[in-house]
């Protein structure tokens, strides 16, 4: 876009002029944007402003509202929405331990199955509390002793056959693949799919470094590293790999001299990590299988005989993490599992299909929506801040949830709002989520003004040409100018 296209464009913020506080606000924003469209960092930039009174509902200012927008991360909160209402806050997810066969003595003639139901939090980092001090593997241990069985004469097979077996969506970028941010939804996920590759580093720069260990252990998986230690002091290393390769590439630099550096990278077959660590457990506490790890790759109808069920955190508190942390993983799985319980098909592009369905039955209209992912992640996404803004007035007004999503939001400085600084947001009066990538920074979510008035807002920026700190800054004081009013 030119910067003779542009400034129309900003103009047009201002071209909603209505009593009240549409005035107010059209008064405080006015030299605030000016400014913007005088920025040459922005002069290319495709910008999106909708800013809507909470409680009336009338649109207090807005830029060209059809305007399509890659949201980032700010697409969580449609995922995690839909996902609230369908759903409901207090579902749990459910994994299975059964066995196929029979018991006889202390055999067990047939294979023992874990069974997948979506969880995407089983032994996660996030929720120690709940699957950590309690083991899970522990508690399936435990099942097994019950009956007796000392001896697994079958095969131990995982079933993550609720999902697709294509865990990345099509349009995640090779950047991402590989890295702990950009692991896979699997119908059978583990430790949030991710592991930690320590290094050790030479005291030079430009030199090699070396693996000393992964935790935990990945079966079958080959390292090449081609990591170099440098002067910069933080984590600039890749990993590069498609899930389900059994060969990963890490380029790039970690600091030098360092004896035991860690970066995280993405599990790439999370069933078959399940399986071995169970297997290993097995082992240790005198438990035989005599056949080997097989997954299962298409649904059947095999009876199965259930040994323990292991369930999830409650959805609320999953959806205040995703919300909090910025969790792609989770939102991929809550996409996932919609598609499943809709259309019998736990697969993306089913999920997208829930998900546009949902909304248009509210009155929503997506046009010119075009959604690729749950999580934010994939480039191809696009919406416009009025519908961001119109789903969030839903959540506020029309849910039966809406204290629980609202708050499942991070206020200033907690989660992904830590770049702001918390003496322009006191008492918890901005309520967002944030969305990055690169020449990507988004908000969208509600704030509570000094006269007490609450606006829902989303506020993107696609493009520009300044660093991502320049960027934040530019919508922090945009945010603090609604603030003050």
């Amino acid at each position: 876009m030119t910067n003779r296209s542009f400034i129309p464009a900003i103009l047009f913020l201002f071209c909603m002029v209505m009593p009240g506080a549409a005035q107010q606000i059209h008064k405080s924003l006015k030299n605030k944007v000016e400014a913007w469209k005088n920025n040459p960092a922005l002069q290319h930039a495709g910008i999106g402003v909708f800013l809507q009174d909470t409680e009336t509902g009338e649109v207090l200012a807005q830029t060209d509202p059809q305007l399509s927008l890659v949201p980032g991360s700010t697409l969580k909160l449609i995922t995690t929405a839909t996902a609230l209402e369908i759903l409901g806050p207090d579902f749990r997810f459910e994994t299975q331990l059964a066995y196929s066969g029979e018991i006889k003595n202390d055999t067990l003639f047939g294979d023992l199955i874990i069974v997948g139901g979506g969880d995407p939090t089983l032994g996660s980092d996030y929720f120690k509390e709940h699957y950590l001090d309690n083991h899970f593997l522990n508690h399936w241990l435990k099942a097994l002793h019950e009956k007796n069985i000392v001896h697994i004469a079958g095969n131990l097979v995982t079933d993550a056959t609720i999902f697709e077996d294509q865990m990345i969506p099509n349009t995640w970028i090779w950047e991402d693949l590989g890295n702990y941010y950009g692991a896979g939804a699997s119908g059978l996920s583990v430790y949030d799919n991710l592991y930690k590759i320590h290094f050790a580093s030479p005291p030079q720069a430009g030199q090699p470094t070396r693996i000393k260990h992964t935790s935990p252990f990945i079966p079958g998986l080959e390292l090449e590293n081609q990591v170099k230690s440098s002067n910069i002091n933080r984590d600039l290393a890749y990993v590069f790999g498609a899930p389900k390769s059994d060969k990963h590439i890490i380029r790039g630099t970690i600091p030098k001299g360092r004896n035991d550096f860690v970066i995280k990278a993405a599990v790439p077959n999370p069933p078959l990590l399940l399986a071995w660590e169970l297997k290993n457990r097995l082992t240790e506490t005198g438990l035989s299988v005599a056949g080997f790890i097989h997954e299962k790759k298409e649904p059947d109808n095999l009876t199965l005989h259930p040994l323990a069920h292991t369930v999830s955190p409650k959805l609320i508190d999953i959806i205040r993490v995703t919300n909090h942390e910025s969790v792609n993983l989770f939102a991929e799985h809550l996409l996932k599992y919609l598609a499943w319980l809709t259309h019998g098909e736990g697969s993306t592009k089913k999920g997208l299909d829930v998900i546009a369905d949902f909304w248009e039955k509210r009155g929503i209209s997506l046009d010119g929506c075009f959604l690729a992912d749950g999580s934010g992640l994939s480039h191809f996404n696009a919406i416009t801040t009025r519908q961001m803004v119109e789903i969030l007035y839903f959540m506020k007004n029309r849910s039966l949830h809406s204290d629980l999503f609202f708050t499942s939001l991070p206020y200033v400085p907690n989660g992904t709002l830590y770049f702001f600084n918390p003496l322009n947001f006191p008492g918890q009066s901005l309520r967002a989520k944030s969305g990055s990538m690169t020449r990507v920074r988004c908000y969208a979510g509600e704030i509570i003004t000094q006269n007490n008035q609450a606006i829902l807002f989303a506020i993107f920026l696609n493009n520009f040409s300044c660093s991502q700190t320049e960027a934040i800054k530019l919508v922090e004081d945009l945010l603090v100018e609604i603030a003050k009013k």
